[in-house]
């Protein structure tokens, strides 16, 4: 069970809106952002600190939600969870990798899974990062997402 420090998350969220505000603003283009969360809490979480930041943001609840969208609609990044019900982060990741018109798409996997097993099988299937929800600072994700789309 994932125990989340409100708090902590309402503060992350403020800074990145005080980012965002501070910064010229030609600084973050307006690009397409697909989360993938099956939590209520930490896909608003998630889709608040990337806008606030400058993205584009749509949700979906699932892998499989996830695969709908990607194919009627065009994304710089993918941010994903791992465990989600009908189709996890690590499954998603490879039928984005096998797919012709998807396969250079980036993927940030977003976890609560920090094991050395669990790092492995992300690079495995081809996700382009991999981030533990424990140690988790937005700066990361940000930095992240600024790499790699």
């Amino acid at each position: 069970m994932l125990i989340l420090n409100v708090a902590d998350l309402l503060q992350s969220a403020v800074k990145a809106r005080r980012v965002v505000k501070n910064a010229p603003p030609h600084a973050v283009e307006r690009k397409a952002v697909l989360v993938v969360e099956d939590s209520i809490t930490s896909r608003m979480l998630l889709k608040n600190i990337l806008e606030s930041a400058g993205y584009r943001v749509r949700t979906a609840v699932d892998g499989l939600d996830a695969l709908s969208v990607l194919k009627t609609e065009p994304f710089a990044g993918v941010v994903s969870d791992v465990q989600m019900p009908r189709l996890d982060g690590f499954s998603l990741t490879e039928k984005i990798r096998a797919d012709r018109k998807l396969s250079e798409l980036p993927v940030v996997l977003v976890t609560a899974l920090g094991s050395q097993e669990d790092r492995e099988r992300g690079v495995d299937v081809g996700a382009n990062a991999y981030i533990v929800k424990s140690n988790f600072d937005q700066s990361n994700l940000l930095e992240a997402l600024r790499r790699l789309v």
